[in-house]
């Protein structure tokens, strides 16, 4: 079956009719690209809408309090309330699941900027009163000093860690660890510099972020045990999207809000979010290879209509070699080699070509950036490998056609044929 005898003949069969043999192998050659294309493609879709998650853990959710929407306990609706330090024992208590807890508070809210001075220099920063746990929820890194620990919760000090904007409008090329800066009249030492795991516009913005010590913030800035949002992580055997609903069934006992109010509590759901993205690219995904194979299969059909041509060109040769002996398991199998090297080398040019574009892509579209919707495609070996086994399949199903209508022919009847 695989004698040189075998290989010589194939050679000779497609180099006889260069022209069909060319156009016959560009279907298959052009299927493959596709499907690799595309399968790169949607990975680089994927890259970058999960690179939006970058920097937060994909378990977590944020919690907050927004105005009731229906009149409760003899309370009217539209009724502004808030979190309490008190709500945080009670959350924990009450929902073993959560992983890790974090209440957090901003001064004059997310999109307000703060006075934040070093001697003569001043800009409008993002302070937040946190807890270290939330190291855990929005990983970071720490480039120089430390972050805040538990001492400084429990002795509410005045100390502060500083984005790298931050350090470079107060300090320049000055070492800012344990100098000053004053945060609305009230002065805090600086123990370390942060650094986001993030990139793109929220890059940006957490790089103009503080952290101070979640009592120290309620403290000097007068927000008494008021919590203005919460940080959940959910355990690894439970679900984030549980544990959000069982939290603020607590918090709605205990603020006295109506349990059918769905408009009370506002929050954001990273698990959700995650699955969600999750079901999208497998449903692509599928698409993908539905289309590719597809389209793949287009060529191997021209390819079995061709080797139909080929068989009926050489009915004759078929016919003297079932007369001198040869079985029609042989004839098969040459018939199948000839297909499944056509398709096999199409299809090896095509997975090569459609690799290398999706590389020169990747290249051209340079470093990763968390504001693009398409990032870093790729095809992984798994791909790789499906697709030359698919070739494999493809070029043996294409001679199968042909092949067993050679043997069909009585070598008498193919002995007489011109």
């Amino acid at each position: 079956m695989f004698d040189s005898d075998s290989w010589q003949e194939i050679y000779s069969s497609l180099r006889k009719n260069p022209v069909r043999t060319i156009f016959t192998a560009f279907g298959v050659f052009w299927g493959i690209l596709m499907l690799v294309v595309m399968l790169g493609s949607g990975k680089g879709l994927e890259n970058g809408i999960i690179s939006g998650f970058g920097g937060t853990v994909t378990n977590s959710a944020f919690i907050w309090t927004q105005r009731t929407s229906v009149p409760y306990a003899g309370l009217p609706k539209g009724r502004r309330f808030s979190m309490r330090n008190e709500d945080m024992d009670a959350i924990k208590a009450e929902v073993p699941e959560i992983e890790y807890l974090a209440p957090r508070n901003q001064l004059r809210g997310y999109s307000g900027g703060n006075n934040v001075s070093h001697k003569t220099k001043s800009g409008n920063f993002s302070v937040m009163g946190d807890y270290p746990k939330i190291q855990h929820i929005s990983p970071m890194d720490i480039l120089s000093g430390r972050f805040i620990n538990h001492f400084d919760i429990t002795d509410k000090r005045k100390v502060v860690v500083i984005g790298t904007n931050v350090r470079d409008v107060l300090f320049g090329t000055e070492d800012p660890i344990n100098k000053n800066v004053k945060i609305n009249g009230v002065y805090f030492k600086v123990v370390g510099v942060w650094k986001t795991k993030k990139s793109g516009n929220q890059a940006e913005k957490d790089t103009k972020t503080l952290f101070i010590p979640f009592s120290t913030f309620q403290k000097a800035f007068n927000y008494s045990n008021i919590v203005g949002w919460i940080a959940i992580t959910a355990k690894p055997n439970s679900s984030a999207e549980i544990v959000e609903e069982k939290i603020k069934t607590v918090l709605k006992q205990r603020h006295k809000v109506a349990p059918s109010d769905d408009r009370a509590f506002g929050s954001f759901n990273a698990e959700k979010e995650f699955k969600q993205m999750s079901g999208l690219f497998g449903a692509i995904s599928m698409l993908i290879w539905v289309v590719g194979i597809g389209t793949l299969m287009a060529g191997v059909i021209g390819v079995t209509n061709i080797m139909l041509i080929v068989v009926k060109e050489r009915t004759k040769e078929i016919g003297i070699r079932r007369a001198i002996g040869a079985t029609p398991f042989s004839v098969i199998i040459q018939i199948m080699l000839e297909s499944i090297v056509l398709t096999g080398l199409a299809g090896y040019l095509g997975l090569v070509s459609g690799i290398g574009l999706v590389e020169l892509i990747a290249v051209n579209l340079g470093p990763a950036d968390g504001d693009s919707m398409f990032t870093n495609p790729e095809i992984d070996l798994q791909v790789a490998i499906t697709a030359l086994i698919i070739l494999v399949v493809a070029g043996a199903l294409a001679g199968l056609i042909p092949a067993r209508k050679a043997v069909k022919i009585k070598p008498i009847d193919a002995l007489r044929s011109e």
